[in-house]
C-alpha cells in the first residue's frame, strides 16, 4: 500500500516536471477532449497559437495530454501540436523586428547621408585649397621666372660696366703712359741743361 502510494505521490510531482512547451498548429481551433480519443466528452478548445505544456502522448490513439493556458488539463490530438511557435505568435514578433530593421535602416541611410554631406562639403574645401596652392603656385613661379630673368639682366648688364670699367681704365693708362712719354721726350729739349765748371763746382 505504501509502495502504491508513491508510486501516486511520484508520478503526479514527475508529471509537471516532465511537461514540455507546444504550440497548437495554426488551425481555427482545436477540441480538447477529457480523454484520448474522440469518444471522450469535449471539454472545450484551444485556439490556434495557443502554447500548451505536453504532459503524455498515446501513440496507440494519436492524442496527447496537455495543460492550456488557462490550466485545463485534457487530450487534443497529437497532429494538431507542434514545437514550433504559431504564426499567430511569431507574426507579431516578426513584425516588430521587422520595424526595428527598417528604424535602424532608415537611422543608417540619415547617418549615411549626412556623412555624405560632410564629405562632400570636405571635398569642397580641398578642391578650393587646392586651386589656391595651384593659383599661389602659378604666381610664386612667375615671381622667380621673372626674378631669375631680371638676375640675369643685371648680371649681364653688370659685366658690361666690368669690362667697360676696363677699358676705360686701359684707356686712361694708356694716356698716362702716353704723356709720361711724351714728357720725358719734350722736357730735356725745353728745359736747357747747365754745363759744368772746369774744376768740378757749379
Amino acid at each position: 500500500m505504501k509502495k502504491l502510494l508513491c508510486m501516486v505521490l511520484f508520478s503526479i510531482l514527475a508529471a509537471p516536471a516532465l511537461a514540455q512547451d507546444r504550440y497548437i498548429s495554426d488551425e481555427l481551433f482545436t477540441y480538447m477532449h477529457s480523454g484520448p480519443t474522440n469518444q471522450y466528452r469535449i471539454i472545450g478548445s484551444v485556439n490556434a497559437g495557443t502554447k500548451v505544456n505536453l504532459l503524455e502522448e498515446n501513440k496507440e490513439t494519436g492524442f496527447s495530454k496537455v495543460v492550456d493556458d488557462k490550466g485545463r488539463t485534457g487530450w487534443v490530438e497529437s497532429t494538431y501540436i507542434t514545437k514550433e511557435v504559431s504564426r499567430a505568435i511569431r507574426l507579431p514578433r516578426l513584425e516588430k523586428e521587422l520595424a526595428s530593421v527598417k528604424s535602424k535602416l532608415s537611422t543608417a541611410s540619415s547617418d549615411a547621408d549626412k556623412e555624405k554631406a560632410i564629405l562632400e562639403d570636405a571635398l569642397k574645401v580641398r578642391n578650393k585649397q587646392i586651386s589656391e596652392l595651384e593659383k599661389n603656385y602659378g604666381d610664386i613661379s612667375k615671381q622667380l621666372t621673372d626674378s631669375q630673368s631680371e638676375v640675369r639682366q643685371l648680371r649681364a648688364k653688370l659685366d658690361t660696366q666690368k669690362e667697360d670699367l676696363l677699358l676705360k681704365y686701359f684707356t686712361y693708362g694708356g694716356g698716362v703712359a702716353g704723356l709720361g712719354l711724351i714728357f720725358g721726350l719734350i722736357l730735356p729739349h725745353i728745359i736747357p741743361s747747365r754745363k759744368r765748371k772746369p774744376n768740378g763746382w757749379a
